[in-house]
C-alpha cells in the first residue's frame, strides 16, 4: 500500500514515521509513505498558498491551485483515493480504517487556517473527521488515519491476530488483560486464565468484553445488535 500525505509542515511527521509499527511496517515494505510539502507548488513568488477570503471574514482561506498542482505530480494520483482531512468530514472508525487498508493508494490532504477554497472538493473523493472538535490543522488527523490504518495492513503486525482482538475490530471494546504478579494489592489475576482450557478463556473474555462495552459505550452494542 502506499500512502501520500500533503501538508504545509512535513517536519511533523519525521518522527512519526521512524517509529513503532509505522517504521516496521515500512521496513517490512509493506507500506510505503510519503509526505510531500504543496507549498512548493504555489506559483507566486513568496510560496504562498493561502489568502483573504472572498466576501470578507477573518482568518485565511487555502487556494485550489497548490494543492491541484501537488496532485497531478503524484503518479497515479487519478486512480488513488484522495481524502481531505476535515471537521466537517464524515467520523473516522474502525471501520473506515478496515476499508481504507484495502486501498492501493490513499492520499490524505492536510489542511491548516479557515479551511479549503470550495473548489478543492472537485479533485478528492471523500471528506474525513477524526471527531466533533477543531485542531489547528489536518497534520494530527493524518497522523491517527495512517496509524490505524497501517497496522491492518497484512504483514504490518506479528500476527493477524493482534488487531483482530483490538477494541472496535467486532463491535465490541476489548476484554480484560492482566500481566505478573498474579496478586498486587489484594487484587488476583481471574483464575480462568490460569485454568489452561483455551475454550473457557475464550468464553471468559467475550463475556467480560460485552460487559465491558455494555458498561463505557452501550451505542456500540445497541449498533452491533442492530447489524447482527
Amino acid at each position: 500500500m502506499k500512502i501520500t500525505v500533503l501538508t504545509l509542515f512535513p517536519e511533523i511527521f519525521a518522527n512519526f514515521l521512524q517509529t513503532s509499527i509505522i517504521k516496521r511496517a515500512q521496513n517490512a515494505g509493506v507500506v510505503t509513505i510519503e509526505v510531500i510539502d504543496f507549498r512548493e507548488y504555489a506559483t507566486n513568488k513568496h510560496k504562498q498558498v493561502d489568502d483573504s477570503a472572498y466576501g470578507g471574514g477573518p482568518g485565511m482561506v487555502i487556494s485550489v491551485e497548490p494543492i491541484h498542482r501537488a496532485l497531478l505530480s503524484i503518479d497515479g494520483f487519478e486512480s488513488a483515493n484522495k481524502v481531505l482531512l476535515s471537521p466537517q468530514g464524515e467520523t473516522f472508525d474502525q471501520a473506515t480504517a478496515i476499508k481504507m487498508a484495502s486501498y492501493e493508494h490513499l492520499i490524505l490532504i492536510a489542511g491548516h487556517y479557515e479551511g479549503f477554497d470550495e473548489r478543492v472538493y472537485a479533485f478528492v473523493d471523500s471528506e474525513l473527521s477524526i471527531g466533533d472538535y477543531v485542531l489547528t490543522g489536518g497534520e494530527l488527523p493524518a497522523m491517527v488515519v495512517i496509524d490505524a490504518v497501517t497496522r491492518l495492513i497484512p504483514g504490518a503486525l506479528g500476527k493477524v491476530e493482534s488487531f483482530e482482538q483490538d477494541s472496535f475490530y467486532n463491535g465490541l471494546l476489548d476484554f480484560p488483560q492482566y500481566t505478573r504478579p498474579y496478586e498486587y494489592l489484594g487484587m488476583k489475576v481471574p483464575d480462568v486464565l490460569l485454568s489452561g482450557n483455551h475454550q473457557e478463556i475464550e468464553k471468559w473474555r467475550q463475556e467480560e468484553a460485552r460487559k465491558r462495552t455494555k458498561n463505557k459505550r452501550p451505542d456500540l452494542l445497541k449498533k452491533r445488535q442492530q447489524n447482527d
